[in-house]
């Protein structure tokens, strides 16, 4: 081995130790995150463009999510969600209800009852809009520079 140069020989020394890092996972591992974030805040777009379609529907409970502890649960793998105990083989499954990337859907408390009982409140779905499409665009942004820089450094 002492004809190799310093570079092939902490290559051979890290496949050796059975630790093969290539680009294209580091690649992949810059971009998962942004993708899990970009894919809740789809889904969070959607959730609240729903919440504004159905404003005038009486008895209609407006949706969200909770985004930060959705992201956590997205990255680690893991659910917000409990798990009912089946002690007779009849039992439901317990699905308790509407999920986006394993965290649960809440329900929006409203600040003023409405005598429809709709819980829609349009100043505040319009202020939720607009700031998750600004966090969505600033998201893309980033990944757009993130993904030119990697592009750079791949052909120089």
């Amino acid at each position: 081995m002492e004809n190799l140069g310093s570079s092939m020989q902490s290559i051979v020394k890290v496949v050796r130790k059975g630790r093969v890092l290539t680009m294209g996972g580091r690649i992949d591992e810059l971009f998962q995150f942004h993708q899990v974030a970009l894919n809740l805040r789809a889904s969070r777009q959607e959730l609240i463009a729903s919440n504004i379609a159905n404003a005038d529907t009486p008895n209609y409970k407006a949706k969200d999510i909770d985004f930060s502890s959705a992201l956590k649960g997205a990255l680690t793998g893991t659910s917000a969600t409990l798990q009912l105990e089946a002690t007779a083989a009849q039992h439901l499954s317990g699905d308790s209800g509407e999920t986006v990337m394993g965290s649960p859907v809440q329900y929006r408390v409203p600040l003023q009852p409405s005598a429809d009982g709709n819980t829609v409140d349009m100043d505040v779905e319009r202020a939720q809009f607009a700031d998750n499409a600004m966090r969505y665009e600033a998201s893309v942004r980033f990944v757009s520079s993130k993904a030119k820089n990697v592009l750079a450094a791949l052909q120089n």
